[in-house]
């Protein structure tokens, strides 16, 4: 079941915050207020996830919004699953994530991006993270053709 974490859906209520502020301090965007009411009942029934499928559409849309501001893929260039390893010794996704990756949803690929951030033992996370701040990496460029 793809979930929506409830840190998602703040970093979403957030952005749309600075994107459209209040103007009066009480009036809230369209986005903010559908997304505060599936904030609201996720605390209310003590839920840290939400199915994707159950946002109202507004809701919906406006953390896809957000999402397509954050990064697509944890990947920086460096796959160890191609040389055999079940997880990548560089981004921290199992060889099944990095196959299915192109056809997962947004919420599954969040759900992936969360673990392997708690898990944090990634080389995008230590020893490589300057590269992964740059994001991922044309595989045309010859450092990635390279190796």
């Amino acid at each position: 079941m793809p979930a929506i974490h409830i840190t998602d859906v703040e970093a979403a209520i957030n952005y749309w915050r600075e994107k459209k502020p209040s103007p009066d301090g009480i009036t809230l965007a369209p986005e903010i207020r559908a997304l505060a009411e599936v904030y609201a009942l996720m605390v209310f029934y003590h839920e840290d996830e939400a199915d994707e499928r159950s946002f109202p559409p507004q809701a919906l849309a406006a953390w896809r919004t957000w999402y397509d501001t954050t990064p697509d893929t944890p990947c920086i260039a460096i796959c160890s699953t191609s040389q055999g390893d079940a997880v990548c010794k560089g981004c921290g996704r199992t060889f099944g994530e990095v196959q299915r990756w192109p056809e997962m949803t947004p919420a599954e690929k969040r759900s992936t991006w969360r673990r392997i951030t708690i898990e944090g033992d990634a080389w995008r996370f230590n020893r490589y993270a300057e590269r992964a701040a740059e994001g991922p990496r044309s595989p045309a460029d010859p450092e990635v053709q390279a190796g």
